[in-house]
């Protein structure tokens, strides 16, 4: 083979199992990992090694200096432990239950010299990676829940016969390989899957040669992760040696030859050229690729027990594994904090932009210092904002062996700080703050850390004065989001460095946080300079005749508000619309930000009262010290009223908050949450859209205020902040002479927020490149001409990719007031008019084509798109193809599509959608109609034939392909339904050796009905999951072909050939003969 071969294995996997062997993996092929598991399946353990290892690592130990083996009998029950955790509480309560096994170990009891205790048994030793024995196997046939059938992962990892980490691999020539690679991981996780392995593996990968993601158990495919390797120094320029160091790591394992018994091992069950391919490869230098430093990354030995042990954790039911950023800034932060300058530890700030998950590197850190021994008796306290992070980090600091109090006053604070042995505490930042006050004689130890949520960080910052007198030696990490004060960084040596940055450019390249989208409406402020018959003109769409009646109907008695109110109405009218109009009926969320809570009962009561939106508002209590002049419910004042209302609806504030944020976060109302100050910071939901500013904000403020709506959630492609105040409007001409943002640097305000009309810009080029697929077309309106041009399947994709654009672009454009402005209606309609016959091309073509369209694409916002703009008649559904076995259903849509060559069409395409599914049962048949479809098409669009019999000819195919019919068969195979493949496969084989037909005909019908015979004869059931039975079929076979073709037909056939031609008939075999 001359050139690089595309085939999967050949390309990603077997490079892989190279690197992954040079990396210290013990390789096993498939069969010896099938023996070390009893030969079953359904068992995912390498016992033998698993059992040899627990012997091996583990002693009981009695005292300090005596330590005794387990009993047999014990790490047998160590063993079934592990093995039998049943998935009876759902798969992500058994993840976690394997993951304390794992990590903790197993109590066992024990008796010694006649004493019975309990002792600790640990399945991995963490702390020492070289003493466990490490393994690599491919295609690990795992039995399914509750089926007969089978999921190969194409590579497992396993440590100590653990399987710990799972590959896929795929060509990078794919379309989506990635996407493909890591549906697949999904797939594999699904009920009917086989979700002991995923439960078991920690780390689970998709690579394809020219990129990677990793993840951990039950990841959605939206949050899978991309690694890269962080070579940044200190001072924020790149270490070229570490750089140079890791790349020459890879290269010299990339290029070192496998030892030839590893080698005849991996390519025992491969094609003999397989094996010549990689060893001709290896004769020169061969270049590293992305999927080999994901590989090097995150499965070399250390990197993955550490990845494992100190960098995954449990969070409201969800595992997690740290990005890249988070297990960087940890390694920074311990290895700054271990060194001791005159008693002191230098601390500092974690920049990490806001929704990167600055919360779980804060508590991953804090786990890091309570594990490493060379702090004695550390006491952490965690500041922070966060009370759901309470039951997260109790889980995860059980592995360290302590146990974590919650400080709910500054006094229970100070008293923990007192105590001699470790503590790990959470605590707020005002309790935190009231305790510092309280120590009066100073804790000089250096073995306090304080890790603060910086989410309330004032100017004069955590690190006050009052704090270095009571703790002169503390260790304090800041970690914020929101980049640091220019001042900050000046007087930043005082108190530490910043340890580690990550901008948000870097962020939305990493997929970590959606794009953030601002548009300027600040022009409603002005209503008061209008009559209010103006201010219809100013909401975001021209309103129909019955919109204007309703809107006077809720306006008739506008004109009666003072000025201030006017412009809430006018603004909470346009809020109503704009969320209407563009995230109603979707699982998107949206927050209003008011400048009083007087102003914000006033949103809550206009939304009300226009009715179109429903909505909740969190306020913190109002100051009542002065008393109440009047009884309950008869006060002028609106924010008494408010609250008390919600007092006795909830019972507390605390419980107030909770509720509604509960309904905002998981139930389909409110829409949206109108708040002041509370809820700014360390509030996470996802499905929270798009922020309406209606006053101003400065600094961190506004930067932790967009910041809510910048997390990732499945169909989300941007934040949306939708400014009425005027707070934006010079952002995007000029980030450094802004004043809200003249504290800070520029750079680490890149790609902060982009104007709204830069991405619509985009649309009229976006339209234009649209149309331009179809130049070629003379008469624009020829339907079937569109649909002749896209008969080309690459063609069909680019249209589908380039309408899928136009389409998400046209949505954020006609949620633009200013696109209404700027734009004439006439070119509005049109924007819309095509999107509409697109929309119904691409429906007539996929289904001509029998394409499977890529429902993610156009599901959500796009279908909230169709459903606001396109008139209910104009839409035609995509529906899922008709399988064409269903003749009923299949004449019923064939019957759809106007004129014959489209009906042709559509059964050549369905065919041969049939035909490559079948393809493996049964290779020659399926080959030559595959072959005579292609030559019809050609016939027809060279114009050798007409639309008649381009139809006849296609349904004569279809139904010889259904009835499979095939004239050349002959008798004695009639009914011998898998021979026949056999003697496809022979006649195709043997047309290459000889040009006599009728010999052909009997080598191959002589051969089909023997090799039919031997297996028969070997077949048992599973007999295709052995690996023995295959091989010895194969071997008969051969054998066959030796004595009765080769010699007795004096053919040139080498052993090569003759393997070649058994292994096919029993590739065959193997689905056919189930």
């Amino acid at each position: 083979m001359e050139t690089p071969s595309f085939k999967e294995d050949h390309i990603s996997q077997i490079p892989a199992l190279q690197l992954l062997i040079n990396m210290g993996y013990n390789y096993l092929n498939q069969e010896e990992a099938l023996k070390e598991r009893g030969n079953k399946t359904s068992s995912i353990l390498l016992e033998d090694i698993l059992r040899k290892q627990l012997h091996k690592i583990n002693k009981a130990r009695v005292s300090s200096n005596k330590a005794v083996p387990f009993t047999d009998n014990n790490i047998e029950n160590a063993i079934t432990a592990l093995r039998d955790i049943p998935m009876v509480d759902g798969y992500m309560v058994t993840s976690e239950k394997i993951y304390e096994l794992l990590t903790l170990g197993v109590s066992l009891d024990q008796s010694i010299e006649g004493d019975r205790k309990s002792f600790d048994l640990h399945y991995i030793d963490w702390k020492y990676p070289e003493k466990n024995i490490f393994h690599v196997t491919e295609e690990f046939s795992v039995l399914r829940s509750g089926l007969k059938e089978h999921y190969r992962p194409d590579i497992v990892l396993f440590v100590n016969g653990i399987p710990l980490c799972v590959i896929e691999c795929k060509r990078p020539d794919m379309k989506e390989s990635l996407t493909q690679a890591i549906s697949q991981n999904l797939r594999n996780q699904h009920e009917d899957g086989i979700r002991p392995l995923y439960a078991m593996a920690q780390l689970i990968m998709a690579v394809t040669v020219n990129e990677g993601s990793y993840a951990t158990t039950g990841t959605p495919e939206k949050f899978w992760a991309q690694w890269q390797e962080d070579f940044k120094k200190p001072n924020g320029g790149i270490d070229k040696e570490k750089e140079s160091r890791y790349h020459n790591n890879i290269f010299k394992l990339k290029n070192t030859p496998l030892a030839d018994n590893i080698k005849q091992r991996l390519f025992n069950e491969r094609f003999y050229y397989v094996r010549k391919h990689f060893d001709a490869i290896e004769k020169e230098d061969i270049k590293a690729t992305p999927q080999d430093k994901y590989l090097y990354s995150l499965c070399s030995k250390e990197r993955l027990l550490s990845l494992i042990y100190n960098f995954t954790l449990f969070d409201n039911g969800s595992k997690k594994v740290a990005r890249y950023q988070q297990y960087f800034a940890i390694k920074k932060a311990m290895k700054q904090i271990k060194k001791l300058n005159n008693g002191q530890r230098t601390g500092g700030v974690v920049w990490h932009t806001q929704g990167s998950g600055k919360s779980l590197t804060m508590v991953m850190l804090a786990q890091a210092i309570a594990m490493e021994s060379s702090i004695i008796n550390p006491k952490i306290i965690l500041v922070t904002d966060r009370t759901d992070l309470d039951t997260q980090i109790t889980g995860t600091f059980r592995k360290c062996g302590m146990d974590v109090d919650n400080a709910k006053t500054g006094s229970q604070l100070v008293e923990l700080l007192h105590t001699e042995s470790d503590a790990v505490v959470t605590t707020i930042i005002n309790k935190f703050e009231t305790a510092v006050k309280k120590i009066k004689i100073p804790l000089t130890s250096n073995s306090i850390f304080v890790l603060v949520d910086e989410g309330h960080r004032t100017q004069h910052g955590t690190f006050n004065i009052e704090m270095q007198k009571t703790l002169p030696n503390a260790c304090f990490i800041a970690f914020t989001g929101t980049p640091l004060f220019k001042k900050d960084k000046s007087t930043l040596s005082k108190f530490g460095t910043l340890i580690d940055s990550y901008t948000v450019d870097q962020a939305v390249k990493d997929k970590a946080v959606v794009p953030l989208l601002y548009e300027g409406r600040h022009a409603l402020q002005d209503v008061n300079s209008a009559t209010l018959d103006n201010f219809f003109n100013m909401v975001s769409e021209p309103l129909s005749d019955y919109e204007k009646a309703d809107l006077k109907k809720k306006f008739s008695r506008a004109d009666q508000l003072n000025i201030a109110d006017q412009k809430i109405l006018a603004i909470a009218w346009d809020i109503t619309k704009h969320f209407e109009k563009n995230f109603q009926n979707t699982k998107f969320k949206g927050q209003i930000v008011c400048q009083s809570k007087a102003v914000a009962v006033k949103y809550k009561n206009y939304l009300d009262e226009i009715g179109r939106v429903t909505s909740a508002l969190v306020i913190s209590p109002p100051d009542e010290r002065e008393g109440e002049d009047s009884a309950y419910g008869k006060t002028n004042d609106l924010v008494k009223i408010f609250w008390h209302k919600m007092m006795d609806e909830h019972g507390s504030p605390k419980k107030y908050q909770k509720n509604i944020v509960n309904r905002f976060k998981n139930d389909n109302e409110p829409e949206l949450i109108i708040v002041v100050d509370k809820l700014l910071t360390g509030f996470d939901a996802p499905n929270n859209t798009v922020l309406y500013l209606t006053r101003k904000l400065l600094g961190h403020t506004l930067l932790q205020a967009i910041a809510r709506v910048n997390r990732v959630s499945p169909d989300k492609d941007y934040g949306y902040i939708i400014d009425y105040y005027g707070v934006l409007e010079e952002l995007d001409k000029a980030l450094k002479t802004y004043s809200t943002f003249e504290d800070f640097d520029e750079e680490q305000l890149q790609g902060t927020l982009t104007n709204i009309s830069e991405e619509i810009e985009q649309l009229p080029q976006i339209h234009s490149d649209l149309w331009q697929l179809f130049s070629s077309i003379s008469n624009k309106k020829d339907a079937e001409g569109y649909q002749q041009l896209l008969r080309d399947e690459a063609l069909r994709n680019k249209f589908y990719d380039q309408l899928a654009k136009y389409a998400r672009i046209l949505k954020l454009a006609l949620s633009s007031i200013v696109f209404h402005k700027e734009t004439e209606e006439k070119r509005i309609s049109k924007y819309k008019e095509d999107l509409s016959f697109f929309m119904k091309l691409r429906t007539a073509v996929a289904s001509r084509y029998s394409d499977k369209i890529d429902y993610k694409k156009y599901e959500g916002q796009i279908q909230k798109l169709i459903d606001t703009h396109i008139p209910t008649s104009d839409v035609v559904t995509l529906t899922e193809l008709v399988n064409i076995f269903d003749k009923e259903a299949f004449e019923e849509e064939i019957e759809k599509a106007t004129g014959q060559a489209a009906k042709a069409d559509m059964i050549a395409s369905r065919t041969a959608k049939h035909i490559s599914e079948k393809m493996d049962e049964d290779p020659a048949f399926y080959k030559r109609f595959s072959q005579l479809i292609k030559e019809t098409i050609e016939d027809y669009l060279q114009g050798r034939i007409d639309e008649t019999v381009y139809l006849q000819r296609i349904k004569e195919v279809r139904d010889s392909v259904l009835s499979r019919t095939d004239s050349s068969i002959p008798a004695s195979l009639e009914d011998k339904e898998v021979a026949r493949a056999f003697f496809g496969i022979g006649v195709e084989e043997f047309s290459m050796l000889s040009e006599n037909k009728d010999m052909v005909l009997n080598i191959a019908e002589e051969l089909a009905l023997n090799a039919d015979g031997i297996i028969s004869e070997l077949k048992q059931v599973d007999w295709s999951k052995s690996v023995d039975i295959p091989k010895k079929m194969i071997f008969l076979i051969g054998d066959y072909i030796i004595d009765h073709i080769r010699d007795k037909y004096d053919l040139k056939l080498s052993f090569q050939d003759i393997d070649k031609i058994a292994e096919r008939i029993v590739e065959v075999a193997k689905i056919r003969y189930k």
